[in-house]
């Protein structure tokens, strides 16, 4: 009975411990029974064949030593078969085991232990391994410890695989001192202890115990193990970017004594640290270490942006030269660096965050040709002062750049990146980056009510002292602020009109600096050195204005007779009685009242025929000179003195020579008139506010003429490039900076632009565009664009914005903006006073625009808003003398038809 509760207890354990993949078919009992009988009589025969076989079995059935002999042999054959059974049963056991310890089934490998306890087989280190890895896949550290002793116990000495099993749980529990227990063992039971200390680190690592892989892992390299590059790689990573600097320089240090050098990432991991740790002076050296390092440790575009980025967000300092000077390292590193994305942001908050407005748009058009450019310049400032993206706009909007502020706007669009409500931030006047570009600045619009100051003061504050207190801003633009003081102590804005006339003026000034450069050949043929003269005035007063530049000057007065000071102070409607010595002090005084006011000092007319004949010349001449330069390729065959380029000069050179000749040969007493007026009246320019004349340079002295030629002296004393003065390059012509050039070894392949490494292609296209002229409507049509795309992105404009779009469509005037804009506000909700829309009505029947002005008084009935009686009667007879008009010019029509028609 015993027996067969047995057999019945070891086939159930056999069940169980058989894969999921191989099942018994069902059989009824009486079959079940007969398979246990037969594994029985198996185990029966293999035990006892030695003893139950002994004779041998002949042909005829009678016993002899020829029994013996085969019955030897068949005790052979069945041991065998016993035996290939049991280790096929054993496998059977143990493959049921690894299927239930992967599903950290515990139970199920107890279970199995023991039905093969029953069916005679003892559990080896293989079953105990998977009793182990159960109890480590459920995650019960103390349970694998109690199935490692059980192992001991049993006699089965542990397999490596165990103990690396049970490191692994302790690395994924973070137990690493457990950990370290494991590895002790492993090295007593002669095991190298490698493969589970890489595993207990990785575990670890991945589970977020850094400090405790760290630990680990140093012990192990200074205790003779040897870690796997993609391991290092990786804590090192892991280290810099916790900011721990000090476990990722020991960690690197044992590196390199196995053998291993740093390259470019385990530098720019550094890098990474140093950055975040606000320290860009230690930066600074690791990059300059890289820089003078092996071949496989130079810095790439990712060492050059962790740089930049610290000179950017260092948090004491003005870091910007720093960045410009890094910014041309990298230019000449071209060949081996390009900027990326990142770069781009890094360089826009940059040149933001310093008011270098210029360069900041400069490299954000770089940034917005890359895919997603504003999305990332946006995300890159999350969790500082502020977003380099709102910080960009405020500052397009600071300096009155509308072109510029709607090309980002519409980059914005392109990402489809909101607008950030920082950079929406209304300003004091409660006016938005839609209007406050838009003269008169720093002024609430008039939106056509009264507005009760007192309500609105008691309404911020004021009564109880909480009121936010207006301050202007000092030391600077403080465009970094972010909070509701910005509004309140935002800095002096720049309006569109203004910004444009400063970027003609740059223009000027940089044709001017181009003229002065080429001389005639700037002109082109038929130019000569008067020519020059001509253009670079017309170029300086264009540029100073009537105030700043004057082609001639006052007499100075105590140089005057009475007749010219009384003729000056008649001029200017100033009494002229009196002596002498009371019309110079009136006219002493009017000249410092014009001078401090900016006006024009009074010059007395004279006849200037000849500048009037040429005018027409100077035209054609200022046509001629634009900032178009030539390629690259054309500055190198220059520089190597190419034929084709020798030609082209030597073919301007004659043209301008002949040209000359034909032109001025007749004319060479009207030149020398010509300069004798000029002559003399540099002879009478006097100083503008004194009492003495401006007696100009005197003569060279004779020893400084000598000293100057070169050419009769004997030796000629060298003077090396490192003791040149910058003002002597400055002063030497452009042979003789190429000529320089050449003595100092300056190749040919070393002269390139911007557009040549880093692809910039439409920057010199942008510097050679003319700037536009301001205009009202110019304003008007940008400010409409701006606002439509910032309600695209998001934004609603302001009451304050509409009010100074719809002011300024009336000064254009133009009435179909004028009539839109007003919509577009009732849209949003906004409605203004019944004085605007009278205005506004008034403008367009002044106009004649009269379907205007019906359009905008139906309007003002719609949001509710009482049209005054005298404004609707005039509105009724604009509108009965438009149709009176029209039927009389209908009557004269058809009279005309009728009298052709009787003719």
């Amino acid at each position: 009975m015993m027996a067969a509760m047995a057999l019945s207890t070891s086939m159930s354990a056999i069940s169980l411990a058989l894969p999921s993949s191989v099942k018994l078919v069902s059989l009824p009992s009486n079959s079940r029974c007969a398979l246990a009988s037969s594994f029985t009589a198996r185990a029966v025969a293999s035990s006892f064949s030695s003893s139950s076989f002994t004779g041998r079995v002949g042909a005829d059935g009678s016993g002899s030593g020829g029994e013996n002999e085969g019955a030897r042999v068949l005790g052979g054959v069945r041991e065998r078969s016993s035996g290939q059974e049991e280790v096929g049963l054993r496998f059977m056991f143990l493959e049921a085991i690894m299927e239930r310890a992967r599903k950290a089934d515990v139970e199920g490998v107890e279970e199995a232990l023991s039905g093969m306890a029953l069916a005679g087989l003892d559990a080896g280190p293989r079953a105990y391994h998977g009793l182990v890895v159960a109890y480590t896949r459920a995650g019960d550290s103390e349970g694998a410890l109690q199935a490692l002793k059980k192992a001991f116990i049993a006699g089965a000495k542990p397999l490596p695989e165990t103990l690396v099993a049970v490191a692994r749980l302790f690395g994924a529990i973070g137990q690493p001192q457990r950990g370290k227990e494991i590895l002790a063992a492993m090295e007593k039971l002669n095991y190298n202890p490698r493969v589970a200390w890489l595993t207990l680190v990785e575990e670890l690592f991945n589970n977020n115990f850094l400090l405790e892989a760290n630990e680990v892992f140093i012990e192990g390299l200074e205790g003779g193990l040897r870690g796997t590059d993609d391991l290092f790689d990786r804590i090192v990573d892991a280290n810099c970017r916790a900011g721990d600097h000090g476990n990722a320089i020991s960690i690197l240090r044992v590196m390199e004594y196995g053998g291993r050098m740093s390259t470019t990432f385990h530098y720019n991991c550094l890098l990474r640290a140093q950055c975040h740790a606000d320290v860009p002076d230690i930066i600074a050296m690791t990059f300059e270490t890289m820089q003078y390092g092996r071949e496989d440790m130079k810095p790439d575009t990712e060492s050059y942006n962790w740089l930049i980025q610290a000179y950017v967000r260092h948090k004491s300092g003005d870091r910007c030269q720093e960045v410009v000077d890094l910014l041309g390292e990298m230019v000449e590193d071209h060949a081996k660096v390009q900027p990326n994305l990142k770069t781009y942001a890094l360089l826009v908050e940059c040149f933001t965050k310093y008011d270098l407005l210029n360069e900041a748009v400069r490299h954000f058009r770089a940034l917005a040709k890359h895919p997603g450019a504003t999305v990332y310049l946006y995300n890159e400032g999350n969790g500082r002062e502020t977003d380099p993206l709102s910080l960009y706009l405020r500052g397009l909007c600071l300096e009155g750049r509308a072109g510029d502020l709607l090309e980002a706007l519409e980059a914005m669009v392109r990402d489809n990146q909101l607008l950030p409500a920082r950079a929406l931030l209304v300003n004091r006047k409660g006016r938005t980056l839609v209007s406050s570009w838009i003269e008169p600045l720093q002024q609430e619009p008039d939106l056509g009510y009264d507005v009760d100051y007192v309500a609105r003061f008691l309404a911020e504050g004021g009564a109880d002292g909480t009121r936010k207190r207006f301050s202007s801003s000092f030391g600077g633009r403080a465009k970094t602020a972010d909070d509701d003081g910005f509004a309140y102590a935002a800095p002096q804005e720049v309006s569109y009109k203004g910004c444009l006339i400063q970027l003609r003026r740059t223009y000027n000034l940089r044709l001017l600096r181009k003229l002065r450069h080429e001389g005639v050949r700037a002109l082109g043929p038929g130019a000569t050195e008067a020519d020059v003269q001509r253009v670079a005035e017309r170029l300086l007063k264009d540029t100073k204005g009537e105030v700043g530049y004057q082609m001639k000057k006052p007499k100075a007065a105590s140089k005057m007779l009475v007749s010219e000071l009384k003729e000056e102070l008649e001029a200017q409607g100033l009494p002229a009685e009196g002596t002498r010595p009371v019309l110079y002090q009136r006219v002493q005084k009017a000249r410092r009242i014009n001078k401090a006011r900016g006006r024009p000092l009074w010059v007395p007319p004279s006849e200037e025929e000849a500048e009037e004949r040429n005018d027409d010349e100077i035209d054609i001449f200022m046509e001629r000179l634009n900032l178009k330069s030539e390629n690259t390729e054309f500055w190198r065959k220059r520089f190597t003195g190419g034929e084709d380029v020798l030609n082209e000069e030597e073919f301007l050179g004659r043209a301008s020579a002949d040209s000359d000749d034909d032109t001025y040969s007749d004319d060479e007493d009207d030149e020398d008139d010509e300069d004798d007026l000029q002559v003399e009246d540099s002879a009478d320019d006097p100083v503008e506010d004194g009492d003495e004349e401006d007696v100009g340079e005197p003569p060279e002295m004779l020893a400084m003429q000598l000293l100057k030629n070169k050419k009769d002296l004997p030796d000629k004393e060298i003077v090396k490039d490192e003791e040149r003065d910058v003002g002597e390059w400055l002063g030497l012509s452009l042979g003789e900076k190429i000529t320089m050039l050449k003595e100092r070894g300056i190749d040919a392949s070393e002269l390139y632009t911007i557009a040549d490494v880093w692809g910039w292609t439409w920057e010199q296209e942008i510097r050679e565009r003319v700037p536009e002229d301001w205009s009202q409507e110019k304003e008007v049509q940008l400010a409409i664009e701006i606002m439509l795309k910032v309600q695209a992105l998001g934004g609603i404009p302001t009451i304050g914005d509409m009010g100074v779009l719809v002011r300024a469509a009336m000064r254009t005037p133009w009435p179909e903006a004028l009539v839109s804009l007003l919509q577009h506000s009732h849209k949003l909700g906004y409605v203004f006073g019944s004085k605007l829309y009278t205005e506004a009505v008034r403008l367009c029947l002044s106009l004649g625009e009269k379907d205007a002005a019906i359009n905008i008084i139906s309007d003002m009935e719609e949001m509710g808003v009482a049209a005054p009686e005298d404004l609707l009667t005039d509105v009724l007879e604009e509108t009965q003398l438009q149709q009176l008009t029209d039927s009389v010019e209908v009557e004269s029509e058809g009279e005309k038809s009728i009298g052709s028609f009787v003719r």
